[in-house]
């Protein structure tokens, strides 16, 4: 938001070429001062040296609005060939910087000393006198008529887009009142960035205590599902595992995502009280039910991800909550493997280790996946 029309100093950055426009300068500073505003010049700067630029980008970029003076001199050239008055005004319309433009009249008399000879840079300076009349600008033809038609002009743009400006502290409100405030309410933000970090915690700390009474659920409730060792063969119906073994096997091939076929022939694999036969699936009706359960602990979903239309599989996929205890339930396995264990001693019941896989299963019941060590 502009600073008050009433109050504000606004600061206004004067751009021309020097010592053919400096009487034409001074009638400018005086105007701005006569209003009660800020000028800045380029008398101020070496506009020669390349390592100045920098200050001056930095005096535009804090300027509320730019003028630009042009009669018949180009003035010094940057290294990059463009004269540091054109850089100086395409960095303010670059910058969004209100421009006033202001271009001598051709018709006004003017010392010859003054007026470029060359073709290089008349070319170069009737280019930029183009490029400023692309946007709204006035004619003059002396110092006084500049002054009066720059004064007009400021008063215009200050109206019509008044800008932050610059107010004494004290008129912005910036006494020991205004402190206390600010110590109030940074205060204020320091308890409220408290009580935030504590609603964090006891909500992660709600979080933790669903998973652990999730995971009770898994272990408490039992499963027989029907099992077969080859397609067509008799039904199997011998082998009884908490919820919590079926998710852990599970588990891992729903991280992206498997279908209920696929999840019924890991099953079987567990459950086959048999390891020397091969296995075929757990009853589909069976497995379905067993989802269903999951899903209802909000540890699986069915999947979202697109197939072909034909393809007339069931396929289902780790919800949030089962991707938290997959992780957990992994990192205390991880922890307790040794380094140098053998591959054929990896704690996979395929691999005759149940009592790794029991040791697992007391740890995430024990509550130590979940950092009560």
């Amino acid at each position: 938001m502009g600073g008050s029309l009433l109050s504000a100093k606004y600061q206004v950055f004067i751009s021309s070429t020097y010592e053919d426009l400096k009487v034409e300068r001074d009638q400018v500073i005086r105007a701005v001062l006569e209003m009660g505003h800020i000028p800045v010049g380029m008398e101020m700067f070496s506009a020669a040296d390349e390592e100045q630029w920098q200050i001056i980008a930095k005096h535009i970029e804090e300027s509320d609005y730019y003028a630009v003076i042009a009669a018949h001199r180009i003035g010094s050239m940057a290294d990059d060939g463009v004269s540091y008055t054109r850089k100086e005004y395409e960095y303010a319309v670059e910058k969004g910087i209100p421009i006033l433009g202001f271009v001598i009249d051709d018709k006004a008399s003017w010392p010859p000393q003054h007026v470029e000879s060359s073709t290089g840079p008349k070319k170069a300076l009737d280019a930029f006198k183009s490029l400023i009349r692309e946007k709204p600008v006035s004619f003059w033809s002396s110092a006084e008529d500049l002054h009066g038609r720059f004064t007009v002009a400021l008063m215009k743009a200050i109206t019509a887009r008044p800008r932050e400006g610059w107010v004494r502290a004290s008129a912005a409100g910036g006494g020991p009142e205004v402190m206390q405030e600010v110590v109030r309410l940074s205060a204020e933000n320091a308890e409220l960035r408290k009580q935030a970090a504590q609603a964090k915690a006891a909500s992660e700390k709600e979080h933790l205590d669903e998973i652990k009474q999730t995971l009770d659920i898994l272990f408490a409730t039992k499963k027989t599902p029907s099992y077969r060792y080859t397609n067509l063969g008799p039904w199997q119906k011998d082998s009884t595992v908490d919820l919590f073994t079926i998710f852990r096997h599970i588990a891992p091939q729903m991280i992206v995502e498997a279908s209920v076929d696929s999840l019924a022939s890991t099953l079987a694999m567990i459950l086959r009280t048999d390891k020397n036969r091969s296995w075929d699936i757990v009853a589909v009706n069976q497995m379905r039910t067993i989802l269903a359960d999951l899903m209802t602990l909000d540890l699986v979903q069915p999947s979202t991800k697109r197939h072909p239309l034909s393809d007339k599989e069931e396929y289902w996929s780790l919800a949030a909550d089962g991707s938290e205890v997959l992780k957990r339930v992994h990192r205390v396995t991880l922890a307790e493997s040794s380094d140098d264990e053998d591959p054929e001693d990896s704690g996979d019941p395929e691999n005759g280790d149940p009592d790794r896989t029991k040791q697992a299963d007391e740890s995430a019941d024990s509550g130590t996946a979940f950092g009560e060590d």
